[in-house]
């Protein structure tokens, strides 16, 4: 039996998670659950996988919930310095960490200094703090699975890879990530530029959050994953490179130095790689659908239009400059997309509010966690100035 503690419980990645740990009682205990402030969807968890601590951000919303919860096995406490010291806890041996952004950042480094099994689906820990944040796993012991489908997907290529290892050392040349293309990849640039936040969140193969929905939309998503790819496998930008799938079938693929091409396929289905992630090394059911590859009959590829996605030059772009660049893009980013769901900002200025960031703030060292929250701060505040122009 293992202690599970699911960061960002009532998100899409809290939803597969738990469908997963449902199929699987008798080896999973869910200990602890994280979200922000969703009262309700955090009563339903609590009340049917009784676990033995919950932790909101929102102290209103934890209020709520221990008020309801009163009696009950559920310790409820607020706040990421809570959740940060229970992740770190004896009771907890592996950590899903599917909080979204950078409030992410914390409790993801927290479960790596503390050596745990760290199950990464908030890319924006490596993206905003890479260098850190891989310290840390090495310094903890901490095993480093990621759960997005595609770092995933080549994870799974990858046997016997621990995440942080040159990936070049076992003959691996480049990385291909796959990108559906979101619901825009045919769309006029003209009626793009326009879109509401519902047609930007209606994504065509994936069920996810708004935010990252906005992020798949403008290949943002894509961007911040090649950043997280380079860290993961220790591989120079050049070596990632990003590859246009609408079928999202094949979830990336690992090319070697002998010519050979190891892909994953499975339905698009988060339940895959969690199950994967959470069995590893050994495979468990998920829950997910078969892949049927009549069905399925082809499979198309393509280069991303680099003039219909500028957020992903923008994305290479901070990882080749390095230091505290990509947490700039991450700040702008997260502003510029909140701002587009409230309807402050046009969906065709988030590229270029997050651009107008990267030149105006200048980028240092990443060498320390208070460096890095300082260069989040700056970016945000520019960011918000530049919406609010």
């Amino acid at each position: 039996m293992r202690n599970i503690a699911l960061l960002g419980a009532t998100g899409s990645i809290g939803d597969s998670t738990l469908s997963v740990l449902a199929l699987h009682p008798d080896r999973y205990r869910l200990q602890v659950v994280a979200a922000r402030r969703n009262v309700k969807r955090m009563l339903d968890i609590c009340r049917r996988f009784q676990p033995a601590v919950a932790v909101l951000a929102d102290p209103e919303a934890a209020a709520e919930v221990r008020r309801a919860l009163d009696g009950g096995p559920t310790r409820v406490l607020v706040g990421s310095q809570a959740l940060a010291e229970v992740v770190r806890g004896p009771d907890v041996d592996v950590v899903v960490a599917g909080i979204v952004g950078a409030a992410g950042l914390e409790s993801s480094l927290a479960a790596a200094e503390a050596g745990k099994v760290l199950l990464l689906a908030n890319k924006e820990a490596l993206v905003m703090a890479g260098a850190l944040f891989m310290a840390a796993v090495q310094r903890g012991g901490a095993t480093l699975i990621p759960i997005d489908s595609e770092t995933n997907a080549m994870f799974q290529c990858l046997p016997g890879y621990r995440c942080g290892e040159p990936a070049a050392g076992h003959g691996v040349q480049r990385l291909l990530l796959t990108a559906s293309g979101g619901p825009f990849l045919r769309t006029p640039l003209s009626l793009m530029a326009t879109a509401t936040p519902d047609q930007a969140c209606a994504h065509p193969r994936w069920v996810m959050g708004r935010k990252i929905s906005v992020d798949s939309a403008t290949l943002m998503n894509k961007g911040l994953e090649v950043i997280e790819t380079a860290w993961l496998f220790n591989l120079p930008a050049p070596a990632v490179q990003v590859v246009i799938h609408p079928q999202s079938v094949v979830h990336s693929l690992v090319e070697f130095v002998d010519g050979s091409l190891l892909a994953q396929l499975g339905s698009p289905d988060m339940r895959v790689p969690i199950a994967h992630a959470l069995a590893w090394p050994e495979r468990l059911p998920s829950g997910a659908r078969t892949l049927d590859l009549f069905e399925t009959a082809r499979l198309d590829f393509e280069p991303p239009d680099r003039a219909r996605f500028p957020c992903l030059d923008l994305a290479y772009r901070a990882l080749e400059a390095g230091g505290t660049a990509s947490t700039i893009l991450n700040a702008a980013n997260e502003v510029a997309v909140a701002a587009f769901l409230d309807g402050r900002l046009a969906f065709g200025a988030i590229a270029p509010t997050v651009q107008a960031v990267l030149d105006a703030v200048p980028g240092q060292a990443a060498d320390a966690l208070e460096t890095v929250l300082a260069a989040d701060r700056a970016a945000r505040q520019a960011a918000q100035a530049r919406v609010a122009a």
